[in-house]
């Protein structure tokens, strides 16, 4: 094994790291996302929404309790990816949803 294959760049702390501990360093980079009420969400949860929301580019708008199925978490803190029918790639902010 090479010097090049030991270690792997963390974006997140602009540092080199040692292959054996990137894991470690990834799981440390999580982001926590959390509801309206501050409930944890994760990948698959189901939610429902708070308020209506007009869905730009549909056409159509989405009424208060309305459940959401499967979510993704994306990354971001406020941003959760789900499908709903009809519209696709929709992401929704954390901010306008409550873990059922």
């Amino acid at each position: 094994m090479s010097d090049t294959d030991s270690y792997v760049y963390d974006e997140a702390s602009g540092e080199w790291v040692a292959a054996a501990d990137a894991p470690a360093a990834a799981a440390d980079a999580a982001v926590v996302v959390r509801d309206s009420v501050g409930n944890v969400l994760a990948d698959g949860d189901q939610v429902t929404l708070i308020k209506d929301l007009t869905v730009k580019g549909a056409g159509q708008t989405l009424k208060r309790g309305t459940l959401i199925k499967a979510i993704r978490l994306t990354g971001d803190a406020q941003e959760i990816d789900c499908r709903y029918d009809g519209i696709k790639g929709l992401v929704l902010r954390a901010e306008f949803v409550r873990k059922r």
